[in-house]
């Protein structure tokens, strides 16, 4: 731990280095912090035992300041400055920041006793796949707020038919009917757990309303080859390397049918270039599938490799373009932006399954079977491709047989 409030800027000035900030940014950074040691000083906090209360009300002397300086408010992003380099100041003095919030109340502790417990039970009896258990757990947690803050544990012991009515009906607002379904399920499939466990005294899993879909109903937006072309050919021809790892990002979205989270779990050691292979591990599986190295995609992943991926110990292949280097969390504002560039906006969502999308109608035109169109996608059965048989409707439409007699009706 340093001695002095120097040492603790200068120890902070090395480890933003390390990190590979900027000059610009480090300076930034250690002058906020520097300024936000001075403001403890004059209430006489220590710094290993600053508060949030304490953060917040410097950046509220910081944009005073700032306002009475340059007679005009900050901009709205101007506070991530300060706030960054004071987090970062924090975590070198206190090990942790933001420190971990204070259990308070029985009904947080019962929350966060059944959230253990239930996902224990997701992961070890059920055997669900981390993202499913994600997901159920968001719901869990969510109505357990909700339940807890009107009745306490005891409203949750006497839970009702009408508590889920209620709970449904402050869900719906803006929500799309397959969302509400989605939360339906998640749902019953916590008051099943917790009536199997005598947290509640009734099992009201049949009780939960939800919208009723038809299979495959819902057509999504798909990109037509010439678009893909135009996005690609944009992206190209920026050589920043913000703009080489876009396009090989792109390469295999539209050439693979990758999803999201196969891209940015791609490794250093998925890519064998003597065997020219790829392996992709599905995100929904969990299993593992050897692609063929196209020559086009291994050429602009090797681009971004020798010119655009920041030096890193991270094995992950897609990194944030600016310090700190860490792997891409989602890969929509990158693609959304790509697509804007391009001039091309598709009738629905923007995000990169639109790719994927496209790639099962090109292989269903070239007449791939199902069973091939699944073996690429990383499907776990048949059944899972059937719904992209519907964003070929134009083309069965195309080569329908005329019905025998229409011409005498006609």
């Amino acid at each position: 731990m340093p001695n002095t409030d120097r040492d603790l800027i200068a120890e902070l000035a090395d480890d933003l280095t390390r990190q590979s900030y900027s000059p610009v940014v480090v300076r930034n950074y250690c002058a906020y912090a520097r300024d936000f040691l001075a403001h403890l000083a004059r209430y006489e906090v220590p710094v290993t035992a600053v508060t949030p209360e304490d953060v917040a009300h410097f950046i509220r002397h910081a944009v005073a300041n700032f306002r009475n300086r340059r007679d005009r408010p900050p901009g709205p992003h101007w506070h991530s400055i300060p706030r960054s380099g004071i987090h970062a100041l924090l975590r070198l003095a206190q090990g942790q920041w933001p420190p971990e919030p204070d259990v308070v109340g029985s009904e947080v502790t019962l929350r966060q006793e059944i959230c253990l417990k239930y996902e224990t039970w997701l992961r070890d009896e059920r055997g669900l796949a981390r993202a499913s258990i994600v997901a159920l757990l968001a719901e869990a947690r969510h109505f357990l707020v909700w339940q807890l803050d009107r009745g306490g544990a005891q409203g949750l012991k006497g839970l009702s038919v009408r508590d889920i009515d209620l709970y449904m009906d402050a869900r719906a607002p803006g929500q799309r009917r397959v969302s509400l379904k989605d939360y339906a399920e998640r749902l019953r499939s916590l008051l099943r757990y917790m009536y199997r466990t005598q947290y509640v005294a009734s099992d009201l899993a049949a009780h939960v309303v939800s919208p009723t879909l038809y299979a495959y109903e819902g057509v999504p937006s798909i990109l037509e080859p010439d678009q893909i072309a135009a996005v690609l050919e944009a992206t190209k021809r920026d050589k920043s390397p913000m703009g080489r790892r876009d396009y090989a990002i792109l390469l295999l979205l539209a050439t693979y049918g990758l999803r999201s989270g196969e891209v940015r779990n791609l490794a250093i050691e998925d890519i064998d270039w003597r065997k020219e292979s790829l392996r992709v591990r599905h995100s929904k599986t969990g299993a593992c599938s050897h692609l063929p190295l196209l020559p086009t995609v291994g050429e602009a992943l090797l681009a971004y490799l020798r010119h655009g991926r920041p030096k890193t110990d991270r094995r992950e292949i897609f990194m944030r373009s600016r310090a700190p280097y860490r792997p891409l969390r989602n890969l929509h504002g990158e693609i959304h932006r790509r697509l804007l560039a391009a001039g091309v906006k598709p009738p629905g969502k923007s995000g990169p399954h639109i790719f994927r999308h496209a790639r099962a109608v090109e292989m269903l035109r070239a007449s791939v079977s199902q069973k091939i169109i699944g073996d690429v996608l990383g499907h776990r059965s048949t059944e899972a491709t059937i719904p992209y048989l519907k964003l070929a409707t134009e083309d069965l439409r195309a080569i329908a047989l005329d019905v025998p007699g229409s011409e005498v009706l006609a």
